[in-house]
C-alpha cells in the first residue's frame, strides 16, 4: 500500500513538471494575470476636483533640429493669425483624410474603443471610424522595410501590467500637430491602468532626422461604460482649401 502511493505521488509530481515543461503553456498562465483594457475611454481632462494623481505629465520640450525648427515655427505663427481671422489653415479632417498615428489617439472629445485578443489589440476611434491594429508578441521588421500609411506597422508585448507599443512606417505627410517628421520615425507607446478606470497611453516620438531629443507626451482616459460607439464618417463637400491653405466654404448657387 505505501509502495503504490509512492508511485502515484511520483506520477502527479511528474506529470506537474511536465505541463510546466511544454512550450508555451507556463506563458499562457501569465498572459492571464493582464490587465483588460476592452470597452470605450473617453479623454479625460482632469478639471476642479479631479485627483491630480490621475491627470497626464506635461509634455516634454519640442526639440526640432534647426532646419526643422524655422519652418515649424512659421508655419505655428501663420496658424494663429488666420485662427485670429476666423480663417483656419487646412488640416486632415478639412481634406477628408485620416488623421493616423498618433493624433488619431486623441480628436477633441471623441472617445476610442479597445478591443483586446491575445493575439491583437484593436483601437478604433470614433473620429473618422480610424482603425489601427497591434501584432501582439510579433518582431518589429525594420523601418525602410514597411510601406508608408497613416497608421504604419504597430507591434505590441506586456511588460507586467503595461503594454507596451512600437509603430514605425508613418508617412510624412501625417503629422502630430504640425511636427514635421522624417521617414525614420518611431513612434512607442506605453499603456496602463493608473486607477481602475483611467487609462493612461505614454507616447514618444523618435527621429534622429528632425528631432534633437525625442519628443514625449501623455494621453489620459476615463473608461465610459456600457457607451456604444457611433459612425462618423468624413463626406465633406462644402469645405475647400484656396491656393493660400485656407479653408473656404462653398456657397452653393441658387
Amino acid at each position: 500500500m505505501m509502495q503504490r502511493r509512492h508511485t502515484l505521488l511520483g506520477v502527479i509530481v511528474l506529470g506537474a513538471w511536465s505541463i510546466a515543461l511544454v512550450p508555451g503553456v507556463a506563458h499562457a498562465q501569465s498572459k492571464t494575470d493582464t490587465p483588460d483594457f476592452s470597452g470605450v475611454w473617453g479623454p479625460y481632462r482632469g478639471g476642479r476636483g479631479a485627483d491630480p494623481k490621475l491627470a497626464p505629465p506635461p509634455a516634454s520640450a519640442l526639440a526640432l533640429n534647426p532646419e526643422y525648427a524655422k519652418p515649424y515655427e512659421a508655419r505655428r505663427a501663420a496658424e494663429a493669425v488666420a485662427n485670429s481671422r476666423g480663417e483656419p489653415l487646412a488640416n486632415a479632417s478639412v481634406a477628408c483624410v485620416p488623421y493616423g498615428v498618433p493624433s488619431m489617439m486623441s480628436v477633441a472629445v471623441y472617445p476610442i474603443e479597445i478591443i483586446q485578443t491575445p493575439k491583437q489589440v484593436t483601437i478604433i476611434a470614433e473620429a473618422f471610424s480610424e482603425v489601427r491594429r497591434v501584432y501582439m508578441d510579433k518582431p518589429q521588421v525594420k523601418i525602410d522595410d514597411v510601406p508608408p500609411g497613416y497608421y504604419g506597422r504597430s507591434v505590441g508585448r506586456w511588460e507586467g501590467d503595461t503594454l507596451v507599443i512600437d509603430t514605425v512606417g508613418i508617412k510624412e505627410s501625417v503629422q502630430y500637430q504640425r511636427m514635421p517628421h522624417s521617414d525614420q520615425i518611431r513612434i512607442s507607446e506605453r499603456m496602463r491602468l493608473v486607477a481602475p478606470d483611467v487609462l493612461h497611453d505614454q507616447i514618444t516620438i523618435t527621429d534622429p532626422v528632425v528631432l534633437e531629443k525625442p519628443y514625449t507626451y501623455t494621453l489620459a482616459y476615463r473608461r465610459m461604460t456600457d457607451y456604444e460607439m457611433v459612425e462618423f464618417v468624413c463626406d465633406n463637400n462644402r469645405e475647400y482649401v484656396d491656393d493660400q491653405g485656407i479653408v473656404r466654404l462653398r456657397v452653393r448657387e441658387k
